[in-house]
């Protein structure tokens, strides 16, 4: 009894949870998915699934093109969230939580539901189903994932910057460019990870918002896995992850440059 006592008075005993968690759902797939993409059907240690990869024409463009696909999103996320994060964080409005409210409310359904909302829309505007509406609809539904850490860190930021940049004479433009963009690198950054990580990996979206008529990388990877061809669908998977991997720990250099040098803006 007092072997337990203890166990769970300790604070490392409370970690123990998401240990298992972790373990059973993060680590544990990620050593199949490493597994299967390095062995054939023999459980050979084999480079044939990256071979066939690259020897496929039609994989590499639909990687390409996802990429694409993912940049233009992101793209076009940051032109249409930054300004309105923007306006958020200046608003002295007393129902501008209200506001913040209405652009968070869309991430409470489910993403397939507003999909299919996104094609029921295009069918009733009789627009058609293609690129376009992809793009529109991966826009639609990650645009709060940048607004939102882009207002948290305008709504953070010292405005003594701000103040210090005018009493220099800094005109308007200069005080947002020079002083507020530099400062918000750290929420642009983070908004750029939550947007561009996702999209690069859906298939959902695609198949509906097309009529299954384009696909994405992910999209391929289902296909793989789904016709029992776990290696090349464990080793697309790899690519993918390498992928994410690699502009993780670049954002995140980008982000503690912005930090280091955001007492230096000038």
């Amino acid at each position: 009894m007092n072997n337990l006592r203890i166990f769970f008075s300790s604070r490392k005993s409370w970690t123990l949870p998401y240990l298992i968690f972790s373990a059973v759902f993060v680590i544990i797939p990620l050593i199949l998915i490493l597994v299967y993409a390095f062995t054939d059907d023999a459980g050979h240690l084999t480079l044939e699934n990256f071979r066939k990869f690259f020897a496929h024409p039609e994989a590499v463009n639909t990687f390409v093109y996802s990429i694409g696909i993912a940049i233009l999103t992101t793209i076009g996320c940051i032109l249409l969230g930054y300004p309105a994060a923007w306006i958020l964080s200046q608003s002295k409005m007393s129902y501008s939580r209200t506001l913040i409210l209405l652009f968070i409310l869309p991430m409470w359904v489910n993403i397939l539901i507003r999909t299919l909302a996104t094609v029921a829309l295009f069918d009733f505007l009789r627009l058609p189903l293609g690129e376009g509406a992809l793009i529109f609809g991966m826009i639609y539904n990650y645009l709060p994932f940048m607004i939102y850490p882009i207002y948290n860190t305008l709504q953070k930021m010292d405005r003594s910057y701000i103040e210090a940049a005018q009493d220099l004479g800094a005109g308007s433009s200069q005080v947002f460019w020079k002083v507020v963009f530099l400062l918000s690198m750290p929420g642009v950054v983070s908004g750029i990870m939550m947007v561009f990580m996702p999209t690069i990996s859906t298939f959902a979206i695609a198949e509906l918002l097309t009529m299954n008529n384009i696909k994405l990388f992910g999209t391929t990877i289902q296909e793989n896995i789904n016709n029992s061809l776990w290696n090349y669908g464990a080793a697309l998977s790899l690519i993918m992850l390498f992928l994410i991997a690699v502009t993780s720990l670049f954002s995140t250099e980008n982000s503690d440059d912005s930090e280091k040098g955001g007492g230096n803006v000038w």
